[in-house]
């Protein structure tokens, strides 16, 4: 054999090892690292103090613990979202609290990027996302991913966004301006080097179940996707395509406890604990303090109205909330979006300012169109085929979705509040938020006006001016099977 193939066949060879990064030859000895982990908080900050506490206890015991956070920390408390420094309280609380990173979800996009650029200054903690891009937007650079260290073992953890069918997160196209996103399921192999350079991989996603299950089933790279977006509450790990995926629920009720056992550079064994917040006797005292600070808010506590009977469901918040619409905007019809009623239900009793925005934090604007009957089917026609139910609440009419075995809306049968069909040559006035009429799809050949008051405060002034309420029993929307 000449000197020429003996080189060959040692280069050969060499190719067919397989390669250690150093970052892998590093991380030798069998650790445990514990990720304390929330999703979708939503400003809700009572049980921020008992975070605090339960993560300070937990550090005791472990050497390595990382709190984390897989998006929508805001959005959903009127005390943290009308703030002067909007979300400012979240952002306060959660330095407290020691939080290392965060997902970026779409909520956070709801303050506006400038509020937001502000509050990620402010933060101790880096906004992580692999899927969108800001180079042509206000928000400086977001990074795709991150490590956290435990010792010499580096864990890389890497985050996406959820997208809606416009190729948007659900947030108002208005703040989102300059800035592109590219679908997880995509992005996510430009990030699997990841993987070969540490020895495992994680994500800290907001897809929700439905987007983290078809990430973990095309990339099995991944060891652990820790979600947020769907709210949901996961007692147990779900396990797709050998990837651990975990969540929480929401509003900061439970808090997850995912222990990593690392040997030999990789992740040999997942655990995984739902622990109840609302349970949890032990609260830091200084964070309790602050959160006592912000919730003294008398400006909140003031009483707009009273509601005779309790109000349960979308069907009838969403009346009293499209009732707001017609009575004070000068339209015929209203709608409101079921994505956009944000708690499920207010008692009898009295309306406080603080329970408007949170059942309307968004600022979403008011839109009227001049609309034909065809233009308004269109509209319920579409916003039900998004998730194949009633999406939009009404007042002015009534609707009846007709569907086929499919469960698709295939039509849509609608009268006047006289019983009556909607005159086909008639043009109504036709009310929505903003989100509605910048993200969903339906046909009108009038652009909209903007009148300028948001949805909150159109319902403020209507309740100020009814004072009573009772909601109690309403349905303006049905469904039939063909």
């Amino acid at each position: 054999m000449n000197i020429k193939r003996v080189l060959v066949f040692v280069f050969v060879v060499f190719l067919s090892v397989p390669l250690v990064s150093q970052a892998g030859r590093n991380c030798k000895k069998s650790k445990q690292v514990v990720i304390l982990h929330t999703n979708d908080m939503h400003s809700k900050i009572d049980n921020m103090a008992k975070l605090t506490w339960l993560a300070d206890s937990l550090r005791q015991q472990h050497r390595y613990l990382f709190l984390v956070s897989a998006g929508d920390n805001f959005t959903g408390n009127p005390i943290v979202d009308m703030y002067p420094r909007v979300g400012y309280p979240m952002v306060d609380l959660m330095n407290q609290a020691g939080f290392v990173l965060s997902a970026m979800g779409n909520h956070e996009f709801d303050m506006g990027q400038e509020q937001f650029s502000q509050r990620r200054k402010e933060a101790d903690f880096p906004f992580i996302s692999a899927n969108i891009d800001v180079s042509k937007a206000h928000l400086k650079k977001i990074k795709p991913w991150v490590t956290l260290k435990a010792g010499k073992c580096r864990i890389p953890v890497v985050s996406f966004i959820q997208l809606d069918e416009n190729g948007l997160p659900s947030s108002h196209p208005s703040r989102l301006e300059g800035i592109t996103f590219t679908p997880a399921e995509v992005r996510a192999a430009d990030f699997l080097f990841l993987k070969e350079k540490y020895g495992m991989l994680v994500g800290l996603t907001h897809l929700g179940i439905e987007g983290d299950v078809p990430l973990a089933q095309k990339y099995p790279q991944f060891d652990l996707i820790i979600g947020g977006h769907s709210h949901t509450i996961m007692d147990v790990p779900r396990v797709e395509n050998g990837v651990t995926i975990v969540q929480t629920g929401s509003q900061l009720k439970g808090v997850g406890k995912t222990t990593l056992t690392i040997e030999g550079g990789k992740i040999t064994n997942i655990g995984y604990e739902l622990i109840s917040l609302d349970a949890l006797k032990g609260r830091d005292s200084a964070v309790q303090a602050a959160i006592d600070r912000y919730n003294d808010n008398e400006e909140m506590n003031r009483v707009l109205a009273e509601a005779i009977t309790p109000m349960t469901g979308k069907e009838e918040l969403g009346a009293m909330m499209t009732d707001a619409l017609t009575a004070m905007s000068g339209v015929d019809i209203a709608f409101q979006n079921v994505g956009g009623i944000r708690i499920p239900s207010l008692p009898a009793g009295n309306i406080h300012y603080r329970d408007i925005f949170r059942l309307d934090p968004f600022g979403n604007q008011v839109v009227v169109f001049n609309m034909t009957p065809a233009e308004i089917k269109s509209l319920v026609l579409n916003a039900f085929n998004r998730n194949k139910e009633p999406d939009l609440m009404v007042s002015g009419m009534t609707y009846t979705a007709l569907v086929n075995g499919d469960g698709v809306c295939v039509d849509v049968e609608m009268k006047g509040l006289d019983g009556q069909p909607l005159d086909p040559a008639k043009t109504y006035k036709v009310g929505m938020n903003s989100y509605i009429s910048a993200s969903y799809t339906f046909d009108h050949a009038d652009p909209g006006t903007v009148n300028y008051e948001t949805t909150a405060q159109t319902l403020i002034s209507y309740l100020q001016k009814v004072q009573k309420v009772d909601y109690q029993g309403t349905r303006r929307t049905t469904v039939r099977s063909l």
